[in-house]
């Protein structure tokens, strides 16, 4: 069941409430088809897929889908598969701001390209074995099947897509990102509220700008996180005080008792570096506290993708879209090298920040917008995600075992979901861990690397990524990685 559910179909996030598994499904996927989430002609997982998703019998996916279709919700044509069907209501919900003016400026400045995103800790030369968190395998990136993803994108594209464009990003791109942002990740979509970005650093700058231009002085942030993202807010003169966190996660209740704080940075999907998925509680005091206190939630759903156990956790952002900002970013499933990445904005930023992108630069290249919507609209892109889902699983469950054996005593955290672990070291032991595995050559950082200057510190422990050696090295790494553990 396990490798089924990470191979096979098609992602749709659908959330199961109430009595009856048959009943639970169809009042989901009734309520995504009426909610506009998930649009007319979208493609249904099969329902073996399905099943092995939600972790039911295939013949109650198979009933509920005969029933939708009955009803009208669903078609089913042999060949097409399940889809949604047509349906005449007008898709709810507010209409965003007026366009920015997309026409070129005709003595453009030039461009303020942010820097990509620096590597967490320089490393005198090139490591041994690099397991530093938050890097994927580049060395699996699907160079085939984006080959004939761009020949198709590029034959079929109109000429204006050689021009400057609009800021927001290639219309292509953004249809595609909607449909699959809602299918898979449970986001309130639409294609005329995403900007289309470099990165998530090159979002975060953008929307930091148009909130220090709106007043905000202050944005929340974890306890725990990466520094280059509160260094960024700080070059946009916004004060970065720190939420507590505990075992259910951060702890959202603290916003109303931070003054002067307009937004929060959080991964509430999965804790970067911690691990853990914020729990339903927390993720509600966040929204709760947004819509009272007229606050941004600035949601960094860095590798979503990438849950092992059960269906992935939600985005927060379908909670309530005009208060949180999207974020995501094809640098953990596919490659950081193509600089693709994309913010789904409550309707009354997005125009700010096109405007604020339009000021600056344009940055992703339109051709690989193009590729990147074919990629997304063939199905390669969900293909690709199931088969590394797996792979990641798989060194995941290898580095446990490893672990396991050779240092029984020592507690991992943080597996559920991701491209690392965390491990839990023996008091005093964190720095003499990490100087032992440079002297290997391996690359490895601490859980201290990663706190704020004002949160209290943890138990000792190291942040283990697993995605970026290749095959060929992964044994060496995990045999290395033993050897430093205290």
């Amino acid at each position: 069941m396990a490798n089924e559910w990470a191979t096979f179909g098609a992602d749709l996030h659908l959330d199961l409430t109430g009595r009856g598994r048959r009943k639970a499904l169809m009042d989901a996927l009734r309520e995504a088809v009426r909610s506009g989430r998930l649009t007319a002609g979208t493609r249904l997982p099969s329902s073996r897929s399905l099943a092995a998703d939600l972790g039911m019998a295939r013949n109650t996916v198979a009933d509920a889908y005969a029933e939708l279709t009955a009803e009208g919700w669903l078609t089913a044509r042999q060949g097409s598969g399940t889809r949604v069907a047509p349906r005449s209501e007008p898709r709810p919900g507010p209409r965003p701001d007026p366009r920015p003016d997309p026409r070129p400026d005709p003595h453009p400045r030039a461009a303020g390209h942010p820097r990509p995103r620096p590597p967490l800790r320089p490393t005198p030369g090139t490591p041994l074995y690099d397991l530093q968190a938050g890097r994927p395998d580049v060395a699996s990136f699907p160079r085939a099947d984006w080959l004939k993803a761009a020949r198709k994108a590029l034959t079929a594209a109109p000429n204006d897509a050689f021009g400057y464009g609009d800021p927001r990003g290639r219309i292509e791109l953004r249809t595609a990102l909607a449909e699959y942002l809602a299918r898979a990740r449970g986001v309130h979509a639409d294609p005329d509220r995403i900007v289309v970005c470099s990165g998530f650093v090159h979002g975060l700058q953008l929307v930091g700008r148009v909130l220090r231009d709106r007043g905000v002085r202050a944005v929340g942030v974890e306890s725990f996180g990466l520094r280059a993202h509160r260094d960024l807010l700080a070059r946009q003169d916004l004060r970065t005080p720190a939420l507590g966190l505990d075992e259910k996660g951060t702890r959202t209740q603290e916003l109303g008792e931070m003054g002067g704080v307009g937004a929060v940075l959080m991964t509430p999907a999965h804790q970067f570096p911690l691990g853990g998925a914020l729990a339903p509680a927390r993720r509600a005091a966040a929204v709760d506290w947004a819509r009272a206190e007229g606050g941004l939630i600035l949601e960094d759903d860095y590798d979503g993708e990438f849950r092992y156990d059960r269906q992935a956790v939600g985005a927060l952002q379908g909670l309530d879209p005009e208060r949180v900002v999207y974020f995501g970013t094809a640098s953990k499933s596919l490659a950081p090298g193509l600089r693709l990445a994309w913010m789904m904005l409550p309707g009354d930023l997005a125009g700010e920040v096109a405007a604020a992108k339009g000021e600056i630069d344009w940055v992703s290249a339109a051709t690989d917008q193009l590729t990147f919507a074919e990629f997304l609209a063939s199905g390669a892109y969900d293909r690709h995600v199931r088969a590394m889902r797996l792979r990641y699983r798989r060194r995941r469950d290898q580095l446990v075992a490893a672990v396991a054996a050779h240092a029984p005593a020592l507690r991992v955290s943080g597996i559920a979901a991701g491209l690392h672990v965390v491990l839990e070291l023996p008091p005093g032991t964190e720095e003499s861990t990490l100087r032992a595995a440079a002297g290997q050559g391996l690359a490895l950082l601490g859980v201290d690397r990663f706190r704020h200057p004002d949160a209290a510190p943890l138990p000792d422990g190291i942040v283990v990524g697993y995605g970026t050696p290749p095959d060929s090295a992964w044994s060496g790494a995990l045999e290395t990685l033993c050897r430093v553990l205290p």
